[in-house]
């Protein structure tokens, strides 16, 4: 039992959170972790360890609906900033070939970016994987195995998509049966630390045969599906080789549906929203990697007006060489008035946190209420960066651009405490990735 108490305002992300001023829901309270991992009601609680919140805002834990993992291990390449995507693309597969991706390289860039998932308050990072040698003797389960021992000796949780990028699409849909198999049917494990989807990169990628053989694996198997849509190379693929939008390609392939996110979605147009929208389908917004590489934005403003669900994401290191997904909600905040509307703090927090979980499915996930999973964030707000602020909660985005976290929770059990991560020495983290480099390039 664990209970977080003495914060300055804690914010559940449970109600409306379209608007920027002080909340009921923002009501300091005491937050009880029960011992099966959830949060339970406080009144109700029998004592146990107590977590010092004194000066902080409580939220929910930060959910990353939409990173590559992989590319921790390949950030700032040199031939990859301010690039065009159909250039980008080559050169990072050079880097790829260059290391040689194998179980021991995703361990290690998997760890390295967990760990920094959690110095910044995610709790929740999906893995859009979609690097694959070119022989798969084991179906993958290699590369999907390692990630998942990284996410568990790091103590995150993990949503580990099956992606594809050019691969063959009977090879791919073999693939990701076998690592549906990790988890039980309905693709969730028990306690909640393990998920797995399955998703092509995109149209501009992966035939209609690809994404029909994963849908069919989803299906099977109770998984969810995801891809991307709608950046610059999607766009102009689509268009030279089949006449047509990505969206709708999607939809004629059967991928726009309610259990389908969208990632990027830059530049969609009013009858594109609608059209996502009207499939129930949800949104990933990486406004960190899109915005900088000059790849278009999206209108996350107009597709949450339109009632699709918004979440964020930071992508990977090869186009963000951050994990820090509060500064990208920040990004996000500053950018959206230039594609639509204004959008409040207390809003684009929703997206990070309830937002991102709705698009994997997972209504356990970001929110503080009693039955959810027990993850949250104490984020100090005492310091010099946050002298002045008037309302702390919407301070948490427009203040402290590079603002890491007091304490982080997952399921009840701390993980980073006091900015020190608890599971793993982040030292040897950073070690074992430098040398396995050092070692092939």
């Amino acid at each position: 039992m664990l209970t977080v108490r003495g914060a300055l305002r804690v914010l559940t992300c449970t109600g409306d959170s379209s608007h920027d001023g002080p909340a009921g829901e923002d009501a300091p309270a005491d937050l009880v972790c029960g011992d099966d991992g959830r949060f339970v009601d406080a009144a109700a609680a029998p004592g146990g360890e107590v977590l010092d919140a004194t000066g902080c805002v409580v939220t929910p834990g930060l959910v990353n609906a939409h990173h590559h993992l992989l590319q921790t291990a390949f950030r700032t390449l040199p031939g990859t900033r301010g690039v065009p995507m159909s250039q980008w693309l080559p050169t990072m597969a050079a880097g790829y070939a260059a290391v040689g991706v194998d179980p021991e390289l995703v361990h290690a860039a998997a760890s390295a970016g967990l760990a920094e998932a959690l110095l910044c308050g995610v709790t929740t990072v999906a893995d859009h994987h979609l690097t694959w040698p070119a022989h798969l003797p084991d179906d993958g389960l290699g590369i999907a195995r390692a990630t998942v021992e990284a996410a568990a000796r790091t103590g995150a949780r993990l949503v580990f998509v099956r992606g594809t990028a050019r691969d063959d699409p009977e090879d791919a849909a073999s693939s990701a049966a076998a690592v549906a198999g990790l988890v039980p049917h309905g693709g969730t494990s028990d306690d909640g630390m393990l998920q797995v989807a399955v998703g092509p990169a995109g149209v501009h990628s992966d035939s209609e045969q690809t994404f029909r053989l994963l849908g069919e694996v989803a299906r099977a198997h109770g998984l969810r599906r995801r891809t991307q849509a709608n950046e610059q190379v999607d766009v102009a693929v689509a268009a030279a080789r089949y006449g047509r939008r990505p969206l709708e390609l999607l939809e004629e392939w059967g991928w726009l549906a309610p259990d389908v996110t969208l990632a990027h979605l830059c530049g969609v147009t009013p009858d594109e929203i609608d059209r996502v929208a009207s499939a129930g389908a949800s949104a990933t917004h990486a406004p960190g990697c899109d915005l900088p590489m000059g790849w278009g934005v999206a209108p996350m403003a107009a597709l949450a007006d339109a009632g699709v669900p918004v979440g964020l994401g930071t992508s990977g290191g090869g186009s963000n060489d951050a994990g820090h997904l509060l500064a990208d909600a920040r990004l996000a905040m500053q950018v959206a008035p230039l594609v639509g509307r204004p959008v409040a703090a207390r809003e684009v927090l929703a997206w990070a946190t309830r937002g991102s979980a709705d698009g994997l499915g997972r209504p356990d996930l970001g929110r503080l209420e009693p039955g959810g999973r027990a993850d949250l964030v104490c984020w100090d707000v005492t310091g010099v960066a946050d002298v002045g602020v008037a309302d702390p909660v919407a301070g948490l985005l427009w203040a402290s651009p590079g603002r890491r976290p007091r304490h982080v929770v997952v399921g009840g059990r701390v993980v980073v405490r006091d900015g020190v991560l608890q599971t793993r020495d982040e030292q040897e983290v950073v070690r074992t990735l430098t040398d396995l480099l050092a070692e092939r390039r």
